[in-house]
């Protein structure tokens, strides 16, 4: 298991973040309605982390095995450009997006959730298991979130991310009004 500086000293250099929806921007769930609607809930804190990176220069991107019009507008709501639905096969979309931002497996992060993500967990620089993911992907983590994916896991790494890169005092001092 790496370190404290040596997860820092990665995610200095993370220049994408790639994310999972069900299990890691959600908690899982998913609601359908009577008429087929689909609802899902999105951590409002998770949202304004993704905001933060994205503000400071860091790509966010999307990778999910579900095609959802609420991930759609979701993502165009945070400003996530690259939102890839329907991939079963996630390394097919994750080699399109380092090739496209001329991007190294170093400088990506990725947070999963679910064997589905191995794949790519096993590729990028920073890989990220949410703390209620399956145990088998574990292995593949240099991170397991304190937070259950839905509930600021997502958060917890934009924030790493943000420390790491040295914008965090630049962030407090606008909010504080410093």
């Amino acid at each position: 298991m790496k370190t404290d500086k040596d997860i820092a000293e990665i995610a200095k250099n993370i220049k994408l973040l790639i994310l999972d929806v069900d299990g890691v921007l959600t908690d899982g769930s998913i609601i359908i309605d009577s008429k087929g609607n689909e609802i899902k809930n999105f951590n409002v804190r998770d949202g304004h982390g993704i905001k933060l990176l994205i503000k400071k220069g860091v790509h966010v991107s999307i990778i999910s095995g579900r095609y959802s019009k609420v991930v759609d507008f979701r993502a165009e709501e945070l400003g996530i450009k690259d939102v890839y639905l329907k991939s079963h096969n996630k390394d097919i979309p994750y080699r399109e997006l380092k090739k496209k931002l001329s991007i190294e497996d170093e400088e990506i992060a990725f947070i999963g959730d679910d064997i589905v993500d191995i794949p790519v967990l096993k590729q990028v620089g920073l890989p990220v298991a949410v703390a209620d993911s399956a145990d088998e992907i574990r292995e593949y983590a240099a991170i397991i979130t304190k937070n259950p994916g839905g509930r600021g896991a997502v958060r917890e790494i934009c924030d790493l991310l943000l420390k790491s890169k040295g914008f965090w005092q630049e962030i407090m001092n606008e909010y504080s009004g410093n």
